[in-house]
């Protein structure tokens, strides 16, 4: 069974398990698929790169690796601190829109929101 993933790309989330424990970052790209994310300055990984008209030279450049989604945790906007991602639903009959909410201060994680 595929676990639902709760962040998204743009979040601030907190390395709270492995090697790079106690790091933060935004998230760059989300893999669903892999129940992966790729995480700014977090998880990087040392690419060999062959000579080509690009890099003439090749070399070892670093790059950032999937880390596991059940290894982060988003941290909120507003309180700042890292939380589990709570579920709201708010408008009328007519209009409802579900958002997501810091279970800690009980405000929105959405920008629009």
């Amino acid at each position: 069974m595929k676990k639902k993933i709760k962040i998204k790309k743009g979040d601030n989330v907190l390395v709270i398990s492995g090697k790079n424990v106690g790091r933060q970052g935004k998230i760059e790209r989300i893999f669903s698929n892999l129940n992966k994310a790729v995480v700014t300055g977090v998880n990087i990984s040392k690419h060999h790169l062959k000579p080509s008209r690009k890099n003439p030279h090749g070399g070892i450049i670093d790059m950032p690796s999937p880390i596991d989604i059940s290894n982060l945790m988003i941290v909120c906007p507003r309180c700042g601190k890292p939380t589990r991602v709570g579920a709201k639903i708010i408008g009328n009959s007519t209009k409802v829109k579900k958002i997501r909410i810091c279970r800690k201060c009980k405000e929105s994680l959405d920008q629009n929101a």
